[in-house]
């Protein structure tokens, strides 16, 4: 299934049509050169959320609340609407491209690609998996590192999968998942704070 489109005045994962939660600056308002506009549009960065300098942010793109952006990720809204809910993490590598949705607390590990797909609440994609278009990975979900989800695919809540395709493994326990997302949100909380750049 297809991710459904996304209306950037509206956007935010679990409540497509509501507005987003939180203050948001506009690329102009963060000083950070990595946040390019394209054809217009610019993203839209929540007052709490963390996007390191190294992070390259272009068009539309929503980074809510506590949400976290690592150094040299790629989330490139050029063809379609990129999401990164309250408290979700994309670390270092990954890349997020076309109709992008990341719901609350979800993770994508380092290197990790999400292209034109959705992750649920508390999912995790993990090192350098693959999830393609049209996929949606269920609430509470992980996929293994290295992984490739293949277009269409649904991943069930709360399950494992791995391989090339991807396949269900096991079911989970989340409480793992949610321990990764909360401690992002506090690691990017002592970025913000404490990281300055070296000349």
């Amino acid at each position: 299934m297809r991710p459904p489109s996304l209306d950037r005045e509206t956007a935010r994962p679990g409540a497509i049509g509501t507005e987003p939660m939180g203050s948001f600056k506009t690329v102009l308002e963060t000083g950070t050169a990595m946040l390019r506009s394209f054809d217009g549009t610019e993203p839209q960065v929540a007052d709490s959320a963390y996007v390191d300098d190294a992070a390259v942010v272009i068009g539309d793109v929503v980074i809510e609340a506590d949400a976290s952006v690592w150094p040299n990720t790629t989330l490139r809204g050029d063809h379609g609407t990129i999401v990164v809910g309250e408290g979700a993490n994309v670390q270092d590598n990954a890349v997020l491209h076309e109709t992008a949705e990341l719901a609350p607390y979800s993770t994508v590990g380092h290197s990790a690609i999400v292209h034109d797909a959705t992750v649920a609440e508390r999912a995790l994609v993990g090192m350098n998996a693959v999830v393609l278009d049209g996929a949606h990975v269920g609430e509470g979900a992980v996929v293994a590192a290295g992984s490739v989800v293949t277009e269409g695919t649904e991943i069930p809540a709360s399950t494992l999968v791995t391989g090339t395709p991807a396949e269900p493994k096991t079911e989970l326990e989340d409480a793992h998942l949610e321990a990764t997302a909360d401690r992002y949100v506090d690691l990017s909380t002592e970025h913000a704070e404490t990281s300055e750049r070296l000349d």
